[in-house]
């Protein structure tokens, strides 16, 4: 779970890679990094904590060329820690390189341990390092090359943003796990990012999306493309990026994320209706556009019942449980006037541990709710994922071990209801089920490597 950006070919490259990170911050709260290209040398600026607190006029200015990439991390494993800040940068014999790295490697262990034996040193936990030591000791005669050998023997999900004194290449894994995009702005630069929404902060047109398995370089102004590795069976695109993980006002995957959350709402109301209610309102943010899209299914008027504080991070990705647990009250308070002797429905994007919910229906209830009807918008979540979001163990995931009905007593909702993946498919636009991941609810992964239950240990983390 990070986000990553880079643009080439415009003079203030590292002014725009700071708005770009901004706009992708969602993606990650732990550490942010820029490097920069003159065409001479790279240099780097990385530190823990939010873009907007690193970096400023004076640090931006250390960071001068046509050409930058950069990083907002999020680990799922290995350490908050500086030293696995992103974008990676790093002196071989090839010259200097820096990576961005948004995925998961999961036989990154295996490739540390055998490279480790080789006589390696690693300098951080991050497995984007892995790819940095496979690339530097690739005997290939260029860049590319190089790098796509060592990505021949990874596995797992990655989006790569890869910058050189004179080149930017960007990389996207042969299932199309995570997204990528490329832009262009009116003055020529090319823009590469995790969302859309990134472009249209900086006033960038979409060109199109990269597609899984591309190798796109871009050099002096001039982009080549290439597909060099074995095309998958299927495609493997993060269905959980639709559900929750990617800002609303991205398009992603090809969809408006907007109008897909509303589309996945419509769906919840038509299997899991409540025949009973005075109105519906949604969990802030990720839940408000399935609860416009339920309420409109249902014909129940929609309404604001949670106030979400924007000062806090979103609950689902804080690294602590602490911070977690107490920030469900920090972050969410209950609209009295609204809810009080109303029959509630309320609209949420998943269920993982059930602690928070339990907290939310209690805060409706304690505002003077009469009912409170839980809907949620994806189907239960009962297994890890191994490519790059943060789930936890399966034992810590409450619909691995609970039904419906057990579920819903321990939240105290009235009642629950989840959508089922069949109708998940259908609001995503892929009812064959052929084009996305849906492991984290079906148990089916896509890399038979990790199978379920494989211990998450071994799992290094970009």
């Amino acid at each position: 779970m990070c986000g990553i950006f880079g643009i080439t070919g415009h003079v203030e490259a590292s002014n725009l890679t700071y708005l770009g990170l901004h706009a992708l911050q969602h993606r990650g709260q732990e550490s942010a990094g820029i490097v920069s290209s003159d065409g001479h040398g790279l240099r780097a600026h990385r530190q823990m904590g939010l873009v907007a607190d690193i970096f400023d006029a004076p640090v931006l200015a250390g960071l001068p060329g046509q050409s930058a990439i950069g990083h907002v991390r999020y680990s799922t494993a290995g350490g908050s820690l500086l030293k696995n800040a992103q974008p990676l940068f790093v002196q071989y014999a090839g010259g200097q390189c820096a990576i961005a790295h948004n995925g998961n490697l999961i036989n990154a262990a295996a490739l540390k341990e055998k490279l480790e034996a080789d006589g390696a040193i690693f300098q951080s936990d991050a497995d984007t390092e892995v790819i940095m030591h496979l690339l530097a000791r690739s005997k290939q005669p260029t860049f590319e090359q190089k790098l796509v050998e060592a990505l021949r023997k990874v596995e797992g999900a990655y989006s790569l943003l890869v910058l050189t004194e004179n080149k930017l290449v960007a990389v996207r894994d042969p299932l199309g796990i995570r997204p990528l995009v490329l832009g262009r702005m009116k003055e020529g630069a090319y823009v590469l990012a995790s969302e859309t929404t990134a472009l249209d902060l900086i006033e960038a047109e979409l060109v199109r999306e990269l597609e899984p398995g591309e190798v796109l370089v871009i050099e002096n102004g001039v982009l080549r493309t290439s597909k060099p590795f074995a095309e998958p069976a299927r495609l493997g695109r993060c269905i959980f990026e639709q559900v929750y993980f990617a800002r609303p006002d991205s398009v992603l995957f090809g969809s408006s994320v907007y109008e897909v959350r509303k589309r996945m709402g419509m769906q919840l109301a038509r299997e899991q209706p409540v025949p009973a209610a005075d109105l519906v309102i949604a969990v802030p943010d990720s839940g408000v556009a399935a609860a416009i899209g339920f309420s409109q299914q249902s014909g129940i008027p929609y309404d604001v019942g949670l106030i979400r504080s924007h000062y806090v991070g979103r609950t689902f990705i804080e690294p602590q449980q602490s911070i977690r647990h107490f920030g469900v009250k920090l972050k969410l308070s209950a609209v009295k006037h609204v809810l009080k002797g109303k029959r509630v429905v309320v609209v949420d994007d998943s269920i993982v541990r059930g602690t928070t919910s339990r907290k939310i229906v209690k805060m409706l209830k304690a505002a003077g709710a009469t009912e409170v009807h839980l809907r949620i918008s994806s189907p239960p979540t009962k297994w890890p994922c191994f490519y790059g979001i943060d789930t936890p163990s399966r034992q810590e995931l409450i619909a691995a071990s609970h039904t419906t009905d057990e579920i819903a007593r321990y939240v105290t909702a009235d009642s629950l209801g989840y959508i089922s993946i069949e109708g998940l498919g259908e609001a995503v636009g892929d009812a064959d089920r052929g084009s996305f991941c849906t492991a984290c609810f079906s148990g089916q992964y896509l890399l038979g490597e990790m199978a379920p239950g494989a211990p998450e240990q071994s799992k290094l983390t970009a």
